[in-house]
């Protein structure tokens, strides 16, 4: 995580990616593992989904368990700093929902 000229662009610059937002979003509802998040997020691939997992994680926003078994299982979880902003994104969603509207009455 790098500070930007405005705390606004640094918290976009950790969030924007490849669905980071949404995983997060998914994660605030629940612990998963990583085949959980793949079947939410079918439109990425599974290596798009690891390099966004791990970058969630050296972000600090998740947390990722590995159980000692055989064969390992893995969970991802939000981190207290990924708890926090929470709130900011679902505000983004509710956002994107209105954008979504006001385009549908354009095309519409």
């Amino acid at each position: 995580m790098k500070k930007s000229y405005c705390p606004i662009d640094t918290f976009i610059n950790v969030v924007k990616g490849k669905r980071k937002a949404t995983i997060i979003l998914h994660l605030f509802q629940g612990d998963k593992r990583y085949s959980e998040l793949a079947k939410l997020l079918t439109d990425i691939s599974e290596r798009m989904l690891s390099k966004q997992l791990k970058e969630l994680e050296a972000d600090g926003l998740i947390t990722r368990t590995v159980f000692p078994e055989v064969p390992p299982r893995v969970e991802y979880s939000l981190s207290d700093l990924g708890t926090e902003i929470h709130p900011v994104l679902k505000s983004m969603f509710k956002g994107g929902i209105l954008f979504e509207k006001s385009i549908d009455e354009v095309d519409g």
